[in-house]
């Protein structure tokens, strides 16, 4: 595990994905899901090949040989992202934004089960005392400022952006999962430049199937998809941008610590819903957001 890395990596990661699904739900208000959801990959494909393009200017050296394993921890990886991407969007339209990302954040707890039992990845008890804690922030900040009990909480998972938003949490732990299989099986000694070739498989493969999948279904959302380049290459700029940042954090520490560290998403999720959306903050919400970053601080206790 490196930390110097991984740590910076999803620190930021967590900053532009809260600000890029902010810039999404925009376009997903003029687009279909399925639309909304091939922007980020479509218009994100040329600033992941600049990326890597621009890594090995500054870092040359030999080019590893993945593994042949490696295309299929691509595509699984790459329609476990197409589907929880699909799923938070869908989330968005049953209750506001902070609301539906607050629900898909329970992505921790099962990144966590997940990595454990497909990978072995083992956790401190501090970082299982923080998974804990970023829970109940999750469960104060899903009921969106209303006044919840226990019963009120668990007949509301039953609602469809519960739901969604679980589900999407589901598929984007697989999603980390299948990166992290993928850079293994790259090969080399830089994670970074695993990471980056990893990310640009992934996008061109999610291209292909999200795009392929609207050409067949729905041919005139195509049309609205490239109409909407202004506001939709700002989605792929900043999707590139926390990809890599994600990828580069699963490739050098395990899953479940990435992500309950991604947890922070949180926080300028709110910032976004608040001044970017006009969202009100409501005051269960500040508290949600304080267990989570005690969340946070705790697994990076029992990390170190």
């Amino acid at each position: 595990m490196s930390f110097p890395i991984w740590l910076p990596a999803t620190l930021l990661a967590g900053a532009t994905q809260a600000w890029r699904t902010a810039v999404q739900r925009r376009v997903s208000r003029d687009l279909s899901v399925n639309a909304a959801g091939l922007v980020r990959y479509l218009y994100g494909l040329p600033f992941t090949l600049l990326l890597l393009g621009g890594y090995r200017a500054l870092f040359a050296g030999p080019l590893p040989s993945p593994d042949p394993l490696f295309l299929l921890f691509c595509l699984g990886g790459g329609l476990a992202q197409i589907i929880a991407t699909n799923l938070l969007i869908m989330a968005f339209t049953h209750r506001n934004f902070v609301v539906g990302t607050a629900y898909s954040k329970t992505e921790a707890v099962q990144g966590a089960v997940l990595s454990f039992l497909l990978m072995g990845e083992r956790l401190h008890p501090l970082a299982w005392a923080g998974i804990g804690c970023g829970v109940m922030g999750v469960m104060l900040l899903s009921t969106g400022g209303k006044r919840m009990g226990p019963v009120d909480f668990l007949r509301a998972l039953g609602q469809p952006a519960a739901l969604c938003g679980i589900a999407s949490g589901f598929f984007f732990a697989l999603t980390a999962i299948g990166v992290r299989r993928a850079t293994q099986e790259v090969g080399g000694n830089d994670p970074i430049l695993a990471a980056l070739i990893v990310l640009v498989v992934t996008v061109a493969l999610q291209t292909a199937m999200q795009g392929g999948f609207l050409l067949l279904r729905e041919p005139e959302q195509m049309r609205k998809v490239f109409r909407s380049w202004r506001v939709s290459g700002q989605v792929g700029l900043l999707s590139s941008l926390g990809s890599a940042c994600w990828f580069t954090g699963f490739a050098t520490a395990p899953v479940a610590l990435v992500r309950i560290v991604g947890q922070i998403e949180v926080a300028f999720t709110l910032g976004f819903g608040h001044f970017y959306l006009g969202e009100r903050m409501a005051r269960s919400e500040v508290m949600g957001l304080m267990l989570v970053a005690s969340g946070v601080v705790l697994a990076l206790m029992g990390a170190f």
